[in-house]
């Protein structure tokens, strides 16, 4: 269901947020993600979060970042299996959405997940860069 009038509201508080947070590369988020258009990622739940993959911080407000999803899919040059294990000590597997990564503002974020695994976060990121550049052969 398609609710950009709730999301806006939810923007609105979010534009507001004033963080002074420190983020590292491979840690993974509860961030606004909002609701968007045609076949692009979107949040669950009234806040319409989603786990985001911390990929690199760009400016002192923005980063990179890579949604994941819990639902199967393909392990292929645009998704990639991962497990990770969160602050209950839970064991989720889930999937980073590559072909969704982009930059994202700091005030989306609301409490840190997880720190994925080193090798996970490579595969991910030689992934990206086949992405971003189709001549790359890692």
């Amino acid at each position: 269901m398609i609710e950009f009038d709730k999301w806006n509201k939810v923007k609105k508080a979010t534009h507001k947020i004033e963080r002074k947070l420190t983020i590292k590369p491979r840690e993974i988020y509860w961030l606004r993600i909002g609701q968007n258009i045609g076949h692009e990622e979107f949040g669950k739940g009234k806040d319409f979060l989603r786990p985001v993959i911390v990929v690199r911080q760009l400016t002192k407000e923005l980063f990179i970042g890579i949604p994941t999803t819990t639902s199967t899919k393909e392990n292929n040059t645009y998704f990639h299996n991962i497990q990770y294990t969160n602050k209950k000590y839970e064991t989720i597997n889930s999937v980073a959405m590559i072909l969704q990564f982009r930059v994202f503002s700091k005030k989306r974020l609301l409490n840190k997940i997880a720190m994925l695994d080193k090798k996970y976060f490579s595969e991910i990121i030689e992934k990206l860069k086949e992405i971003i550049d189709p001549a790359y052969k890692g």
